[in-house]
């Protein structure tokens, strides 16, 4: 299991390790699972109620298909732990927490102070998502 540096929930972490996309759907008795660049996370659908944990793996900070997992993920009405693991980079925070990601297991430490500035960087936001946060359009015309 990939010890969490950031996390914003306020439930016990889940203990079991994370399986493969590939195994999770032969393990019924699997909480936790763990997307690779190239798994579809749309398989996972129809188990979202027994997960308690998905973890995303970006093996280069490059690579932005973890970004689409997570929304397609949190769209579906996944409610449980979504965690970002490997090369997650101070940059990516705030835009991370944006499509879901509610903790953080960076494969280098991040620095508390530079992550904390990362996320409070955009008080505003352009564009409706699933982190609920109202865009700055809708505010200016009185629709949030």
């Amino acid at each position: 299991m990939v010890e969490t540096q950031l996390r914003f929930r306020d439930d016990e972490p889940a203990g079991d390790p994370a399986v493969t996309v590939d195994s999770f759907g032969e393990q019924t008795n699997a909480s936790a699972v763990r997307i690779e660049p190239g798994d579809d996370a749309r398989v996972l659908l129809p188990h979202l109620d027994r997960i308690r944990l998905v973890e995303v793996n970006f093996p280069v900070f490059g690579d932005g298909r973890g970004y689409s997992a997570a929304r397609i993920l949190r769209e579906a009405g996944y409610a449980g732990e979504l965690r970002a693991v490997g090369d997650v980079l101070i940059d990516q925070l705030a835009f991370l927490r944006r499509c879901g990601f509610d903790s953080f297991a960076p494969e280098h430490p991040l620095n508390a102070a530079d992550a904390e500035a990362a996320l409070a960087r955009y008080p505003e936001v352009y564009s409706p998502t699933v982190d609920g946060r109202p865009a700055i359009w809708a505010k200016r015309h009185g629709l949030a």
